[in-house]
């Protein structure tokens, strides 16, 4: 019997530990931090509640110690991903006819979870395995993440509060359904919150859903999924899948069923699974929603009157936070050249100051960039501009034999339309271009038209924290699986 009526809990920003020396929040990460650096988990598919081993697994190392694996996990191939479909439509009856307030329940319990009793294994489990500071971490699997899930069941409430006028002598109510399959979520590396925000979203609005973690973020996101059915998540609501990429466009993406994607990642993804949504629109069984945020190339433009202490700021920190794996993080700029030889000074004199190293060194502003892909392809932008006329590498470098570390890199492209001025490098790389001061509208369209696809803005509830781009599908090999009972008890 349902004869209440129910409102949630109306939402503020969870508080950024500070984890400053000698305080409590500091020991316990640090003790979670050494814990998990000598552990390797063994990772399941987790399809309709039960765990699944396939025997072909992939593995999750340290960027920043790329000898020293975290995690081992289980590759779902085509078997598992058609299992997992199945599971998220026998439990889509159950699950849409729960009481709305019910679903919501679950989430916010998930969310004092993670603020608590998980929230340094979370943390941990983000530093050592996406290589992110302690206040990176904290900003992104802990505040954000637990913003996400008490910022949207309060959306999904106020949705539902969304009610039609009344015609004379009539009540006009409406009822929210959810869509009539089930929803593919593919999630990033670079931000746990958002790896948690692609599945459970749906979810809390009725939903069943497959979601595929980002290889090099399997770990955090693994531990989510845990926390999620400790908060009470029923089986096959959401299904924990790590597979090749090309088997999501194979199976899933063309299955009848789907009812929508869920996807934050590169441009280049997207535009290919909206070309073959279409090429399948006519088997589905119903016009699958798709939503997606991707890449850009961001940038500062400065004008002759800016405060250059606060350009400098906003240079460096927007340039290297998280080694620039961001789509929001400062990629290049446009300076003029009245106030250029003092920018110059303060940004490079910034820059010198800045630590790389190991996240578990508290002192430390930048770690590694994720894998030997990213660290090459950035490599590779480098190189260039060093043998380049067009530019000078005024600051950086880079050295991957022990963890991909790339120090911070500041390019001055001698042209407006340089290679690392249009291109999304994903790193903490930034080029900069010097204009004549009387050259400003010029150069405002030249910015304007210099990349094809801006970013889009942040869809979080924190504002003040940059929206996450996805970087790769990874490519495994798919195998044959066993399966087991549920989860542990401890996770």
């Amino acid at each position: 019997m349902n004869n209440g009526h129910f409102t949630v809990p109306e939402p503020i920003n969870e508080p950024a530990k500070g984890y400053l020396p000698g305080s409590p929040e500091r020991a316990s990460l640090k003790a979670e931090l050494e814990r998990q650096s000598q552990t390797v988990v063994e990772i399941p598919i987790i399809i309709g509640g039960k765990e699944y081993k396939t025997g072909n697994m992939g593995t999750v190392v340290m960027p920043h110690d790329h000898g020293h694996v975290l995690a081992k996990y289980h590759i779902a191939g085509e078997k598992e991903l058609r299992m997992a479909m199945d599971a998220a439509m026998e439990a889509k009856e159950m699950w849409e006819a729960l009481p709305w307030e019910h679903r919501a329940s679950i989430f916010l319990r998930a969310a004092e979870l993670l603020a608590g009793p998980r929230r340094d294994k979370l943390n941990a489990a983000t530093m050592l395995g996406q290589s992110k500071t302690a206040y990176q971490a904290e900003i992104d699997s802990a505040c954000e993440l637990t913003d996400f899930l008490r910022y949207n069941v309060y959306y999904a409430e106020q949705l539902y509060k969304q009610q039609p006028s009344n015609s004379w002598a009539v009540w006009d109510h409406m009822e929210y359904r959810p869509l009539e399959g089930f929803v593919m979520a593919l999630s990033p590396f670079n931000f746990t919150s958002i790896g948690g925000n692609l599945p459970t979203a749906p979810a809390i609005m009725g939903n069943t859903v497959v979601w595929k973690p980002s290889q090099t973020a399997t770990l955090s996101n693994y531990y989510f999924m845990r926390l999620l059915e400790e908060a009470g998540l029923p089986a096959g609501v959401i299904n924990f899948v790590p597979c090749r990429g090309s088997d999501v466009s194979r199976y899933v993406l063309s299955d009848p069923r789907m009812a929508g994607f869920h996807f934050t990642g590169s441009t280049e993804v997207f535009s290919s699974v909206w070309t073959l949504v279409g090429e399948n629109i006519k088997s589905y069984r119903s016009y699958p929603r798709l939503v997606g945020e991707t890449g850009g190339k961001d940038f500062i433009f400065a004008h002759s009157s800016s405060d250059v202490p606060a350009l400098v700021s906003a240079m460096v920190r927007g340039a290297f936070e998280y080694q620039g794996q961001k789509c929001s993080a400062v990629s290049r700029v446009y300076v003029p050249k009245s106030i250029w030889p003092e920018v110059k000074e303060g940004v490079l004199a910034e820059t010198a100051k800045l630590k790389v190293g190991d996240p578990r060194d508290f002192t430390s502003f930048m770690c590694a960039v994720i894998d030997k892909k990213a660290f090459d392809s950035i490599a590779g932008y480098i190189d260039y501009a060093k043998e380049s006329p067009d530019a000078e590498v005024l600051c950086g470098g880079y050295d991957g034999s022990k963890g991909y570390f790339v120090q911070p890199t500041v390019i001055q492209a001698l042209k407006p339309d340089f290679k690392t001025m249009k291109e999304e490098i994903f790193g903490p790389v930034m080029t900069v271009y010097v204009y004549e001061d009387e050259d400003l509208d010029a150069m405002l369209k030249e910015c304007d038209e210099a990349h094809p696809t801006p970013c889009p803005a942040p869809s979080s509830p924190r504002t003040a924290l940059p929206s996450p781009r996805w970087r790769q599908l990874s490519e495994m090999q798919p195998a044959t699986s066993t399966s087991t009972t549920s989860p542990p008890a401890q996770w």
